[in-house]
């Protein structure tokens, strides 16, 4: 018995890198499994061949059940017509994988409005799409797990990618209020953070030894340790989790944490611009968030 024995899961972005380990380790868990990748190019603008059908190939090879869908996440009818594909073949959608993704890094001060909106549409867009396209279908039967692929360039912060981390940061947001709408109905949904060497993390350039050291580190991030955190969360094993960030670094698991008050001050006569500047602030320093990026925060190589 597989732990997502008579489930049907849809993976988005599920032809190559953590997609295609997903797509792989869902059906090894006893899924049957909608693969679907539009094929295109890391930057979204070009197809490269069908590596959903390929995908299709290796789970079938396996004793799998799987069907190839070609659709763009960033386009609703599309994703209408995955939640169908999963119906009509296998009679139900159980779980949801938001994968699908492209980058367009540029400093902020030089990024243009279609490297804004491309990834934007792809990565927020295209998960609410995919994400409201199954929705009725997970309230009629009143069961149903999602799991959404965040970042820490929106937990914590990246240079060049603005873009991208507004986009990833707002799907934890998205992730949280699907957690709440559709609760009552048995719905989950929680997010990951992957580190993990992809053919997208190997478009970031690389400016400088240090950054160099970073990419080599980050080789030894397969994609195929992010997959077991996901089979859990759509599991029926994973009931009682919902709303939830999780990082995955190679052999290690992190709960992230979420916003709350830090701390408070309080003045019984108000506060003046003046008063914020001599008293509110100076007591606020010591915990004011430095400008720290991924590599600062976990400056330990992978274990």
């Amino acid at each position: 018995m597989g732990m997502l024995d008579s489930k049907v899961v849809l993976v988005t972005g599920g032809g190559r890198g953590i997609g295609r380990d997903f797509s792989l380790a869902m059906a090894r868990a006893g899924a049957k499994v909608v693969v679907n990748d539009l094929g295109s190019s890391t930057d979204g603008q070009d197809i490269e061949g069908r590596p959903a059908q390929e995908v299709v190939k290796e789970i079938s090879d396996l004793g799998g059940e799987a069907i190839a869908n070609f659709g763009s996440v960033s386009n609703y009818d599309d994703a209408k017509q995955m939640v169908k594909d999963a119906i009509d073949n296998f009679g139900q959608l159980d779980c949801v994988v938001n994968n699908a993704g492209i980058l367009r890094d540029r400093m902020f001060h030089k990024m243009s409005i279609e490297e804004w909106h491309s990834v934007i549409d792809v990565h927020l867009h295209g998960t609410f799409y995919i994400s409201r396209a199954a929705a009725e279908h997970f309230r009629e039967r009143e069961t149903g797990s999602y799991v959404h692929m965040t970042s820490t360039s929106g937990l914590i912060g990246n240079f060049g990618q603005a873009n991208y981390a507004a986009a990833k940061l707002g799907i934890v947001a998205l992730s949280k209020s699907i957690a709440l709408d559709l609760g009552r109905y048995n719905v989950r949904s929680n997010c990951i953070a992957p580190f993990a060497w992809t053919r997208m993390i190997g478009t970031i350039p690389i400016t400088d030894e240090a950054q160099k050291e970073r990419v080599e580190r980050l080789k030894e991030m397969t994609p195929d340790k992010i997959a077991p955190m996901a089979v859990y969360l759509l599991s029926d094993e994973a009931k009682e989790v919902t709303g939830q960030i999780f990082a995955v670094r190679n052999n290690e698991i992190f709960l992230m944490g979420q916003n709350r008050p830090l701390r408070s001050i309080h003045r019984g006569e108000g506060w003046s611009p003046e008063t914020i500047a001599e008293h509110a602030i100076p007591a606020f320093k010591s915990d004011l968030y430095p400008l720290d990026r991924s590599q600062d925060i976990w400056p330990w190589d992978p274990v």
